[in-house]
């Protein structure tokens, strides 16, 4: 949750209480006892279970003996979003595209924190590795849609992301040196793109580009994977980049024409 000192006085503890919790529920957690749910989230035993009655009056969360698990019905928190914002009209169409001219993998992002989450993807891999779909959220630094949108961020604005960042090394050859990092995005920035090599998970190489507004400002990336060993960086650029880029320019364009998606993506 976030930092108390940054509330406002109208700030609603037990709605926060209840996202965090139903935010704690994820691929390596899909079910919790109690206790393991306060911890996770850092609430006191007795918070947890008063948030944990109401999901589940609401019908939200269920029960199977001890353990607590997410229902069906918390996809309809954001099937309002998915529909009525355009992405389906937008983007999933250009990132089927991509995938029909290339194969392999295509998605869109977009900065939350320091954290790039899913808002369009679509693939024909099958390989067992990190999942990019709609709605996952990793850590920005590993990844090339992530350095693309840092490198549009401002000189002090990126520097406050790198410094909130805790780097973790993802594989061996994930970069955790906060120099380093910074180097590789400044170098997105003036090229335009990104590539990554097994930052995020091993097998994954991707090149990313920016999607812009009007006004010029980076406000989600596109990007394109494959597999590490079958396609490298220096292929995606000479063999993906234009079609890439071209695509990108498209979105921003369109952009003007979906101004709730414009809204949430500059955001």
């Amino acid at each position: 949750m976030t930092d108390p000192e940054d509330r406002p006085p109208e700030f609603v503890e037990a709605l926060a209480k209840g996202i965090a919790i139903i935010e704690a529920f994820d691929a390596a957690t899909p079910e919790m006892t109690l206790s393991e749910v306060a911890r996770k989230v850092g609430l006191s035993p007795a918070a947890a279970r008063r948030s944990l009655i109401t999901l589940s009056h609401l019908g939200y969360v269920a029960q199977t003996e001890k353990r607590f698990h997410l229902t069906p019905k918390v996809m309809t928190l954001g099937s309002g979003f998915y529909f009525g914002s355009g992405i389906d009209e937008i983007l999933r169409p250009v990132v089927r595209e991509i995938v029909g001219a290339f194969g392999d993998a295509s998605s869109v992002g977009t900065l939350s924190g320091t954290d790039v989450v899913y808002v369009a993807h679509y693939s024909v891999q099958r390989a067992r590795r990190a999942a990019a779909v709609i709605g996952a959220s990793y850590p920005a630094y590993a990844t090339s849609m992530g350095r693309v949108l840092l490198a549009g961020l401002d000189d002090a604005a990126l520097d406050a992301c790198l410094d909130a960042m805790t780097l973790d090394k993802l594989t061996s050859k994930t970069c955790t040196d906060r120099d380093h990092l910074r180097a590789a995005i400044l170098a997105a920035r003036g090229d335009g793109y990104a590539t990554t090599v097994d930052q995020l998970d091993y097998g994954i190489t991707a090149l990313a580009v920016p999607i812009r507004d009007a006004t010029g400002r980076t406000v989600a990336a596109l990007n394109t994977s494959g597999y590490t060993g079958i396609v490298t960086p220096e292929a995606l650029i000479e063999e993906r980049l234009p079609q890439l880029t071209a695509a990108a320019s498209q979105i921003g364009h369109d952009l003007t024409r979906y101004p709730v998606l414009k809204s949430i993506l500059a955001t």
